[in-house]
């Protein structure tokens, strides 16, 4: 009898499926995988779990405290080419840039284990070291005329005052009749011997762009911080800064530079969203600082006084300028 049924033709087994691939974004470390290591809750509803639970339950950390050890984390790049230097600019006067440099150094004094210091470039009297408690007379002046004797890390610090964020600030005098001119080989002196005992260097600059030292400065800075009041006139001085910058050499400066809009009020007549994507678009990063009544004293800048909006922002500030402390720019110049 012939077979009349259709013949069925087996297909070839089916490979298997390879498993889907899982990218895991949490690094496979110690302190992420050893329960033992997670750090304890440092307040709310989490540490009263973890208190209740004798020690033994850690909750999930919530969104706001993982993006705030995200930001710790980058603002503790380690320096890969040994030392940085940041200038803290503005074009106008009582804008808040010292007290800018001495908050950005004292955030990111607190939270490294490498030495950080704040120095007064400004061509007259400076205000720098009064953001601070003074631990000696000593200035720039006299770390200069000593710079030969200076060998060692001991030697620098007798220079310097430190605040209890461990950021050391070097002074400029305050008396205009006994302040000499700060030039530009003057800044180049300084910058030399700072680079030998500390990695992160903030310079708070003069106002203005055509002083003796600030052509040193730029020429030497990693990155620069660009700080201005929420007003017409300082916005527009802001970006006059960025033009000049940009015509004089300084295009990489610009593209690289942190803007931040400081002492911003709850409630302003200024755009300020408008504000600030002028200023990213032109620039790495635009950071806001609130109003703050601790700041507004004009005396020493202590961390732990400000609201807590305020120490956000300001570490906001010191992971932006830590994204680049990875980099190994060009030491050529």
């Amino acid at each position: 009898m012939t077979d009349t049924s259709p013949h069925i033709h087996a297909s070839p087994p089916t490979p298997p499926t390879p498993p889907e691939q899982f990218h895991e974004t949490v690094p496979l470390t110690a302190e992420h995988l050893l329960t033992n290591r997670r750090p304890e809750p440092a307040g709310g509803w989490r540490r009263l779990v973890w208190q209740l639970s004798g020690k033994r339950i850690i909750p999930a950390e919530s969104a706001a405290e993982l993006e705030r050890r995200t930001l710790m984390a980058q603002a503790q790049t380690p320096v890969a080419s040994g030392h940085h230097r940041i200038a803290v600019m503005s074009l106008k006067g009582g804008v808040g840039k010292t007290t800018t440099t001495v908050a950005l150094g004292n955030t990111l004094a607190s939270l490294r284990g490498d030495r950080v210091i704040a120095i007064d470039a400004n061509p007259d009297r400076g205000t720098l070291g009064i953001k601070v408690k003074s631990e000696t007379a000593a200035t720039i002046r006299t770390m200069l005329a000593e710079a030969p004797h200076i060998l060692r890390y001991a030697d620098a610090r007798a220079f310097t005052s430190q605040s209890p964020a461990r950021l050391e600030v070097l002074a400029s005098d305050t008396d205009p009749a006994v302040s000499e001119a700060f030039n530009a080989e003057d800044y180049r002196t300084v910058a030399g011997l700072i680079e030998r005992y500390y990695s992160i260097c903030i310079t708070d600059c003069g106002t203005g762009l055509l002083h003796g030292a600030m052509g040193a400065t730029l020429e030497l800075a990693d990155q620069i911080v660009l700080v201005s009041l929420v007003a017409v006139d300082g916005a527009s001085s802001a970006a006059a800064t960025l033009d000049w910058l940009t015509a004089h050499g300084h295009a990489d400066l610009v593209k690289n530079a942190i803007v931040v809009l400081n002492a911003v009020e709850p409630k302003t007549d200024v755009d300020l969203d408008l504000l600030e994507r002028h200023f990213t678009s032109r620039c790495r990063a635009v950071i806001r600082i609130p109003y703050d009544p601790h700041l507004k004293e004009g005396a020493e800048v202590d961390l732990v006084r400000l609201r807590p909006t305020t120490r956000g922002a300001y570490l906001r500030l010191a992971a932006a300028a830590g994204q680049t402390f990875g980099q190994r720019p060009d030491r050529g110049h």
